[in-house]
């Protein structure tokens, strides 16, 4: 298949990449012309606007990925594919919008027949490797229609055991879970789902940063002599990895950066919020469902900004790991 990408940055470049490899054709466009020409070659089409890469894409159906920051360049972006498209043609935006951004966007742009798909996308630096988890929202004879891009782009079943009898418990269990990605819904619906995701992300990191916080207090004069114990804290994440119950892949990011600096001294603990765990904490009101862990992870992250701590270095250690996020330069 054929397809549009907007945005070749960490995440849009490896998509690109992994789409090509499958066999599929990628018209690109970048305002940084860098990123494109980093790009070029087989099965790749590098553009200089918006209105060329459209028309890179010819008569039609056409198809563009909008892979960028949430906000007003994703905003002018899709306004922009929404005057040069026409009736059939499709739009994605698989950053971290907010759902509800999805759901005015795409009742604008149909009047004009053009369809609107909300992708959100997890899995950061990694995803040309591993592949990307994706959360579709949007209509099923479009989701359907281009099936065969979300799955090359997924991980597929990989070595990951399968959960047992899970194709008898339901049908309403879509088959497409167990190869990373899934129609979550009507639009809006795969952003509301990632969302989501980050801000049960949000928890489990701090979660991890506060045990190892208090693990390496354990040493402090000030408790009694007996009671002291100097821990050394890359081999507890190494042996956790192995068999307990909290392993998981922020936990491998986590005994990676303790292996290479003990005490995270790269890093001042400053941690920034994308805006996924405000949105979720926003939901959750609207819902009148209690979130206490991921209002009081999302406050810590303030609260980072303003005084550091130890558990603050190890989520900016897991950030950097799992999505090349670079901690805020110092004031």
């Amino acid at each position: 298949m054929q397809i549009g990408v907007i945005g070749l940055g960490r995440m849009g470049g490896n998509i690109v990449r992994r789409l090509t490899r499958a066999g599929h054709s990628c018209a690109i466009f970048d305002a940084n012309p860098a990123a494109g020409a980093a790009l070029a070659g087989k099965g790749v089409t590098v553009v200089a606007s918006v209105p060329a890469l459209v028309e890179a894409l010819g008569s039609g159906p056409r198809t563009v990925w909008v892979m960028l920051p949430a906000g007003k360049i994703t905003e002018d972006t899709i306004a922009e594919l929404g005057r040069l498209m026409k009736a059939g043609d499709v739009i994605i935006d698989g950053g971290n919008t907010n759902f509800k951004d999805d759901v005015r966007r795409a009742r604008e742009l149909a009047p004009k027949g053009i369809k609107y798909l909300d992708i959100g996308t997890s899995g950061g630096v990694w995803g040309l490797a591993r592949g990307y988890c994706l959360m579709i929202g949007g209509d099923v004879e479009t989701v359907t229609r281009l099936d065969p891009i979300f799955a090359a782009l997924a991980p597929g079943l990989g070595d990951i055991e399968r959960t047992e009898g899970r194709e008898k418990l339901d049908p309403r269990l879509d088959p497409r879970a167990e190869r990373g990605y899934i129609h979550a819904g009507p639009v809006g619906a795969g952003h509301f789902v990632k969302m989501i995701h980050n801000g049960i992300e949000y928890g489990m990191m701090q979660a991890f940063a506060e045990g190892f916080d208090i693990m390496r207090h354990r040493a402090d004069d000030k408790l009694p002599a007996d009671e002291r114990y100097d821990l050394n804290l890359g081999d507890i994440a190494e042996v956790w990895r192995r068999g307990s119950v909290v392993t998981s892949w922020l936990l491998d990011l986590t005994a990676s950066a303790l292996a290479k600096d003990a005490h995270l001294e790269s890093f001042s603990g400053h941690v920034e919020d994308s805006g996924e765990g405000r949105w979720t904490i926003e939901a959750a009101i609207e819902e009148a469902v209690p979130a206490d862990v991921l209002a009081a992870s999302l406050f810590v992250r303030f609260r980072s900004r303003q005084q550091h701590t130890f558990a603050e270095k190890v989520l900016s250690a897991m950030r950097l790991g799992f999505g090349g996020h670079v901690e805020a330069p110092k004031k």
